[in-house]
């Protein structure tokens, strides 16, 4: 077995991981349920790569997502139900009904009569999947809420944001940021009445309402949570690190400073941050 550009060598080496007998032991004992994991896995790393700009990286992760769509796929073949083949098709027929505007003849629409469009295909596609699973001898999709179609699996940040862009859609929504502000400020009251109470569970449930509403006000000031919190995550690294170089230079261990040492130290590494970078010319 030879490495090649094509994917179907691809299909072909999970083939042969997935042989009886002749297979690798581990892939033989996987399932959809133990693969998802590692699908999920691999599309953070995806998203991984993308953030730290190595561009390398990301043709090897991008080749780590697709085999998982791969393995997903021999999975469906075995028990019959589809193939990859069948999985390419799909994607490419949806991306050619949904984009009319440009393989097909509804040319120069403007974004608000794509939208409009947007709409009547997504009905069009569900009578589609309708139809699909009743000649699969499927019941009834009973979903049918505005709500519907966001994954529980999401992480909770991504998953608060489409649940709240779905409600949107139908006119649940706040009008302006500066609303969505002073409902944090709200949030923040509650939160802070819970833990004046005591109750775990109440102040559980307040710091849930309070993050739930600055997943909104993001939303509504055209930032994605998700990455912001993940670029506060690096910036969090960098100035801890910095605190404890310092520290270490004098020898001390961040359990042996006082919070007042270390504060300290935390607005230094906010100072460099800031500094604007110095160049030196060349002579």
């Amino acid at each position: 077995m030879q490495p090649s550009r094509d994917i179907a060598r691809l299909v072909e080496i999970m083939a042969a991981l997935r042989t009886p007998e002749t297979g690798c032991p581990w892939d033989l004992e996987q399932n959809f349920s133990t693969v998802a994991p590692y699908t999920i896995e691999e599309a953070y790393e995806v998203v991984d790569a993308i953030e730290r700009g190595d561009l390398a990286d990301l043709k090897d992760e991008l080749g780590d997502l697709l085999l998982q769509v791969v393995f997903h796929a021999r999975l469906a073949q075995e028990q019959g139900l589809f193939e990859m083949g069948d999985v390419v098709e799909a994607i490419t027929t949806k991306l050619i009904r949904r984009h009319p505007h440009v393989f097909g003849t509804a040319r120069d629409l403007s974004p608000q009569e794509v939208k409009a469009l947007w709409g009547k295909i997504k009905e069009a596609e569900k009578a589609e999947r309708a139809a699909s699973r009743a000649a699969l001898g499927l019941p009834p999709d009973t979903k049918g809420g505005a709500l519907d179609g966001v994954p529980a699996v999401l992480p909770a940040m991504t998953r608060a944001l489409k649940l709240q862009e779905k409600a949107g859609r139908v006119g649940f929504d706040w009008n302006d940021a500066r609303a969505v502000l002073a409902k944090i400020r709200e949030e923040t009251d509650e939160v802070s009445e819970a833990l004046d109470a005591g109750g775990p569970e109440a102040i559980k449930d307040e710091v849930g309402d309070l993050l739930f509403a600055v997943v909104n006000l993001a939303r509504h000031a055209g930032v994605d949570p998700e990455a912001a919190l993940r670029g506060t995550n690096e910036k969090f690294v960098r100035r801890f690190g910095f605190l404890e170089g310092a520290l270490a230079t004098r020898g001390v261990k961040p359990q042996e400073a006082t919070l007042e040492e270390m504060e300290a130290l935390w607005q230094q590494a906010k100072q460099v941050e800031r500094a604007p970078a110095t160049t030196t010319a060349a002579s």
